[in-house]
């Protein structure tokens, strides 16, 4: 999402409140995303985009706007069964990423996409993590976050030491959509600055997606 307060978890989002009719809804403070405010109400953020048809660019929010969260009274059984199920699917999407990746996994990934995609968009920051993560479950690299971000000759941050830097609390928040199974950089492995690289082999492979000035590819 590209619109976002740095520094923000998901304990800053607001309490909801209830519209007429019982329809729950959420008062975006600042500093609100969709993503948290998705998981606050334990829904996917596809969920949530599904109840607010009229957000085109879920990336923007406006402090006071307010975005529905679904049935207040809980009496819509065939949307609690949707979201109880999608809800599942999506936990068990992310507890694959979870269940291998230890605290000092994550601060590595936070801080590899910190000195990655330093003045990228957050989109960017977002697909770079999902990268060291499709390599983990890709069977063609190291099985472990650690493994893949230490692979000899992969990550020009790891070479030169800047991957030692502070993470920022943007890249945090990324790291913990990539890990929630955010779909930014789809199932690309490899991704680079084709003008400032000095490596051309990856012209030649498939793009997926470009987001900033980083082109992901397979």
């Amino acid at each position: 999402m590209k619109k976002l307060v740095t520094g923000i978890t998901a304990a800053t989002v607001g309490a909801s409140m209830l519209f007429a009719g019982n329809v729950s809804a959420h008062t975006v403070e600042s500093g609100d995303t969709m993503y948290n405010i998705a998981q606050e109400n334990n829904m996917s953020l596809d969920e949530l985009a599904d109840l607010n048809p009229d957000i085109s660019d879920l990336n923007v929010l406006s402090v006071g706007q307010h975005v529905e969260t679904g049935d207040g009274d809980g009496s819509s059984e065939e949307v609690a069964s949707t979201e109880d199920s999608a809800s599942t699917s999506s936990s068990s999407d992310s507890s694959a990423s979870d269940a291998n990746l230890t605290s000092s996994e994550r601060d590595q990934l936070e801080r590899l996409v910190t000195a990655e995609a330093q003045g990228e968009p957050y989109e960017g920051k977002v697909a770079v993590a999902e990268v060291v993560l499709n390599r983990v479950e890709s069977g063609s690299f190291p099985n472990s976050v650690s493994g893949v971000i230490n692979e000899p000759g992969q990550f020009t941050p790891v070479s030169n030491g800047s991957i030692n830097t502070t993470a920022t609390s943007q890249s945090e928040q990324a790291v913990d959509e990539a890990v929630g199974g955010s779909q930014y950089a789809s199932d690309a492995v490899f991704f680079y600055n084709p003008a400032t690289a000095t490596n051309r082999w990856l012209d030649s492979q498939p793009t997926v997606t470009v987001i900033g000035q980083h082109h992901f590819k397979n």
